[in-house]
């Protein structure tokens, strides 16, 4: 992978952690998929590897990107799933070929079709999508509690009280300038 791109935002949950190719949406938005390339480069990551991306495919991406985001948000907030987003989920569900095959060790993996194309693994993406939002796993999807990241994440943690997408990148920073906020202001007086 090419060095001058940031890093992938690599989670346990195949949808949110594609929803996380782009962060810091309410601040300086990071966009991590900006080439064809580098959505080839995520996806094989992700085991779900194809042969090439066109631009129109990096389009039909991140229109899933942003439907997943919107429904998962929406789902987290318990307000009512975006009927576009659900439509365009359920599309990119529907439109690939892809197969559920079990590992040796008991595990799912996903197989693509013999030409893997993005469809294919945008597919994949959109029923991950469709099974944590319909909430047929155990954990529950939240919104990151950085006001400028508002990512949404799926919370597997015993207690379901995470408040970060990401405890090394948004928890840290907001730890950091906690910290930062009281060095200035001093300790507070006993009483």
């Amino acid at each position: 992978m090419r060095a001058d791109y940031p890093d992938f935002r690599l989670g346990n949950v195949l949808a949110t952690s594609f929803t996380a190719t782009l962060s810091e949406r309410h601040g300086d938005a990071v966009e991590r998929i900006p080439t064809p390339r580098r959505l080839v480069d995520w996806l094989a990551v992700s085991g779900l590897a194809v042969d090439s991306c066109t631009t129109a495919q990096l389009d039909l991406a991140r229109e899933l990107r942003e439907s997943v985001h919107a429904a998962a948000t929406a789902a987290a907030s318990q307000h009512a799933l975006p009927g576009t987003a659900v439509q365009v989920i359920n599309d990119r569900s529907a439109q690939g070929r892809a197969a559920a095959v079990l590992t040796p060790e008991g595990r799912r993996h996903w197989q693509l079709g013999s030409a893997s194309r993005v469809e294919d693994a945008l597919s994949v993406i959109a029923a991950d999508a469709i099974s944590v939002i319909a909430g047929e796993r155990d954990g529950k999807l939240a919104l990151c509690a950085s006001p400028t990241c508002r990512a949404a994440f799926f919370d597997t943690s015993r207690s379901r009280t995470r408040k970060w997408c990401d405890m090394n990148t948004c928890g840290n920073r907001q730890k950091k300038a906690r910290f930062r906020a009281n060095q200035r202001t001093g300790p507070t007086p006993a009483e």
